[in-house]
C-alpha cells in the first residue's frame, strides 16, 4: 500500500476517496477554463471596440498625408519614400534615433543595463532588441541563465519582505497583547506602503522627468511590474529630453523590488481564492454527510463546532517562495 497524491493506492488502484476527488476536480477545472476563455473573449471584444476605430482612422490619416506629400512634391518618388520609411522604422527598432544631422543611440552602457534588466525580468518592451547574430545568440544564453537567477532573487526578496511583516506583527502582538489585530494592521500597512512606493508615487517621477500625465505614469508602472511590457511607454526614449545619469538605475531597482512586492500580493490573492474554494467544498461535503445521517434516521445530527472547525479556512498568509 502506498500513500500520496491525495489518496491511498493498493496494487496501483486508487481508493474511492481519491477517485471521487478526481471526479470533483474535472468539472472545477472545466469551469475555470470556461471562465478564463470568456474573460479573454470579453477583453478581446472591449479592445476591438475601443482601439479598432482609432487604428483605422490613424491609417487613413497616414495614407492621406503620404499622398498629399507626393502631390505637393512631385519630384519625390513613391517607392523611394517607402524605402526611407522602412529604414527609419528599422533604425528605431534597433535603438537609433535621428535628430537633425546627429544620431542618438540607446546602446550605451546605461541603456544596455536597462535592456539586461528587461530581458531577465521577462518584461521585454520590444522597443530595443539586438540586431547582430552574435548579440542575438548571446541574448538567448544570457536570458536562459538570467531568468532563473532573477526568479530566485525575487523569491528571496519576497521572503525578506514577508519575514519583515511577520516579525513586525509578532512584535506588536506581544507588546499590546493583540495578535489578530496586530497581524491585520501590519498587513494593511505593508499593502498601503507597497502601493505608495511601487504604484502611486513613481508616476510622479515619470511625470517630472518624462513629461507624461499621472495616468500614463501609473499605466506604465502597472504594465511594467506585471511584466506585460507592451512597449508603448518606455523610459528614456524622448530625444528632446535630457535624462539624469541615475534615472535608469533607480528605475531598474524599482522594477526589481516592485515585482517582488507584486508577486506577494498576487500569491495572497491566489491563496485566498484557493482557500475559499476549499471551504465551499468542505461545507458541501459536510452537508451531504448530515443529509445522509438524517436519511438513516439520526435526527440529532448537526454540524457542530468541531465540524465547523475542520472546515475553517487555512491560514491565508501569502504563498511565499520555498
Amino acid at each position: 500500500m502506498c500513500r500520496g497524491g491525495g489518496g491511498e493506492c493498493s496494487g496501483g488502484t486508487l481508493t474511492a476517496a481519491a477517485l471521487q476527488a478526481r471526479r470533483r476536480g474535472i468539472p472545477t477545472t472545466l469551469l475555470l477554463l470556461c471562465a478564463y476563455l470568456v474573460y479573454l473573449l470579453l477583453g478581446s471584444a472591449a479592445f476591438w471596440a475601443m482601439e479598432g476605430p482609432v487604428e483605422r482612422e490613424t491609417a487613413l490619416r497616414l495614407l492621406h498625408q503620404k499622398w498629399e506629400l507626393l502631390e505637393n512634391h512631385t519630384c519625390l518618388d513613391g517607392e523611394a519614400l517607402e524605402r526611407l520609411a522602412e529604414c527609419i522604422i528599422q533604425a528605431y527598432k534597433n535603438g537609433l534615433i535621428l535628430k537633425g544631422n546627429a544620431s542618438l543611440g540607446r546602446w550605451d552602457f546605461v541603456g544596455s543595463f536597462f535592456f539586461s534588466v528587461s530581458a531577465v525580468t521577462t518584461i521585454g518592451y520590444g522597443n530595443l532588441s539586438p540586431s547582430t547574430v552574435v548579440a542575438q545568440v548571446f541574448c538567448i544564453f544570457f536570458a536562459l541563465f538570467g531568468i532563473p537567477l532573477n526568479l530566485v532573487l525575487l523569491n528571496r526578496i519576497g521572503q525578506l519582505m514577508l519575514s519583515g511583516v511577520q516579525q513586525c506583527a509578532c512584535h506588536l502582538g506581544n507588546k499590546f497583547h493583540w495578535q489578530k489585530g496586530a497581524a491585520a494592521l501590519t498587513r494593511t500597512c505593508a499593502l498601503v506602503a507597497g502601493l505608495l512606493l511601487f504604484l502611486l508615487l513613481p508616476p510622479l517621477l515619470f511625470t517630472a522627468i518624462e513629461g507624461w500625465t499621472y495616468e500614463e505614469g501609473f499605466y506604465y508602472s502597472f504594465i511594467t511590474l506585471t511584466t506585460i511590457g507592451f512597449g508603448d511607454y518606455v523610459i528614456g526614449m524622448n530625444p528632446d529630453r535630457t535624462y539624469p545619469a541615475w534615472y535608469k538605475n533607480v528605475v531598474s531597482l524599482w522594477i526589481l523590488f516592485g515585482m517582488a512586492w507584486l508577486a506577494l500580493i498576487i500569491n495572497l490573492c491566489i491563496s485566498l481564492l484557493e482557500n475559499s474554494s476549499d471551504l465551499c467544498q468542505c461545507c458541501k461535503r459536510k452537508n451531504r454527510e448530515v443529509e445522509q445521517e438524517l436519511i438513516h434516521g439520526n435526527q440529532n445530527v448537526s454540524l457542530g463546532p468541531e465540524n465547523e472547525q475542520s472546515c475553517s479556512v487555512k491560514a491565508t498568509k501569502p504563498v511565499g517562495p520555498d
